[in-house]
């Protein structure tokens, strides 16, 4: 047995059953921060997304978070908001309606329309339904790919509360119709000098913040309806970037699509009055994992939201936990819109984080990465290891897998604590049949993050 191997064995803790009552309580040592970053390394495995919703539930009851955000889009996230805060408005359960709205229908729909989602929304209605409006659990998107239904989303918020600038915006954004179901489109449009929509987007939100005060009133509560329209806003503002980013530097419109996710996860939180602002992130942990210590930093010059969450909010006010797995099933796709499949992820590389974590023989546990929680002889050697980590995202692609989901990661840099699960299974999607959406592959190619 290696040096590691041995350090390793040495330093994780053992954790009972996910459904074991105790299970959450091994993370309360986190539970000090005003952020947990949780991440997951697929976007189509059970026990990754049961663990954090157990995670999230008792930080919620025993820890005063009054915050979900995950990496979704915020028209799809606020119609469940609506749902679980019981808020007025066009609701819908993950699984259900509201007046014809169904969230999370484009493809990949099993990362959020899944039992164990359900699950979780269903215990916030329920947590919530008692409580005073302010104190209720939100539900929110972080996500930039709903320009058209964000757009649709302004307009209509104002034209319920200054028809006049409803109207305007209707014509200002009138440039980008002809791409809104198809933005990629756009951004190659933009790219051959055919058309540039910055201006009169911008615009469109400058307007929406000068006449902040006005507006809020017009709310005749508590901001809720203004926030989410000036949100809206930016996600139109920063997705017009996006779509023409992808066109000349995949670096820079994942920095931008990070970039938009923490500046929305900041803008939650300043929504929110001390010490009601506390917040849990669900992403994926390339999203989570601090990028200067992933190959996404090292080598390609990214950033992503875990990494400006630690430069912005201060260590000491973060957690981003991360967790993996060696084998079993998953739920994903071959290829871009293709249905759903379950698939089996192969073995860990002998050159993984992950083997290092099946070698320990623990079917799960909690490896506690922060300074002064782990042996420094442990941390000097996994310094000096240069080792992959597997991501999948909703795309899997097992005949090329060491190409299309390993990247090199320092982990005990890029996470504050690693949760394990040896063997796992696929998440319990709602459909497995994708419907037929107009958003190209383009968006997260190759991973599909």
């Amino acid at each position: 047995m290696s040096q590691l191997q041995e350090l390793f064995n040495r330093a994780i803790e053992p954790l009972p059953a996910i459904s074991d009552k105790s299970f959450a309580s091994h993370f309360d040592r986190y539970a000090d921060k005003q952020v947990i970053l949780l991440g997951d390394g697929s976007h189509g495995t059970s026990e990754f997304y049961h663990a954090r919703a157990e995670i999230t539930k008792r930080f919620i009851k025993e820890h005063g978070f009054t915050m979900v955000a995950i990496e979704a889009d915020w028209p799809d996230a606020e119609a469940i908001d609506r749902y679980v805060r019981l808020r007025a408005g066009p609701k819908a359960q993950i699984g259900g309606t509201a007046k014809g709205f169904e969230p999370f229908k484009r493809f990949p729909t099993w990362m959020w329309r899944n039992r164990e989602m359900q699950d979780l929304v269903e215990w916030m209605r329920d947590w919530n339904k008692d409580l005073p409006q302010a104190l209720r659990v939100g539900f929110y998107g972080l996500d930039l790919y709903s320009m058209g239904a964000s757009i649709r989303a302004v307009i209509d918020y104002l034209d319920r509360v200054d028809p006049e600038a409803g109207k305007e915006a209707r014509k200002r954004y009138g440039c980008l119709a002809p791409w809104a179901e198809d933005p990629t489109a756009y951004g190659l449009a933009s790219l051959r000098g055919l058309k540039d929509c910055e201006s009169e987007v911008l615009l469109i939100l400058h307007d929406l913040l000068e006449k902040r005060l006005q507006y809020i009133t017009e709310d005749f509560k508590d901001g809720d309806e203004y926030h989410s329209g000036k949100q809206n806003a930016y996600l139109v503002r920063d997705a017009e970037k996006y779509y023409k980013a992808m066109y000349w530097s995949e670096a820079s419109s994942w920095t931008l699509r990070d970039t938009h996710m923490f500046g929305t996860l900041q803008r939650i939180l300043q929504h929110h009055s001390p010490p009601a602002n506390k917040a849990i992130v669900w992403a994926h942990n390339s999203h989570v994992g601090d990028a200067r210590y992933t190959s996404m930093g090292m080598r390609r010059d990214e950033l992503n939201i875990g990494q400006l969450c630690r430069e912005r909010f201060g260590r000491e006010n973060v957690a981003i936990l991360g967790c993996g797995t060696h084998t079993g099933t998953v739920a994903a796709a071959h290829e871009w819109d293709e249905d759903m499949q379950v698939m089996d992820v192969r073995p860990s590389r002998e050159d993984s984080w992950e083997i290092i974590a099946h070698d320990t023989g623990v079917p799960s546990f909690l490896l506690d990465l922060r300074r002064g929680h782990i042996d420094t002889t442990l941390r000097a050697a996994l310094a000096r290891e240069n080792r992959l980590q597997r991501f999948i995202g909703v795309i899997y692609r097992p005949e090329t897998e060491r190409a299309s989901h390993y990247s090199q990661a320092i982990i005990h840099k890029q996470f504050d604590g690693y949760v394990w699960f040896d063997r796992t299974e696929a998440v319990r999607p709602l459909e497995a049949i994708q419907p037929i959406t107009p958003l190209g592959k383009e968006e997260t190619y190759p991973f599909g993050y």
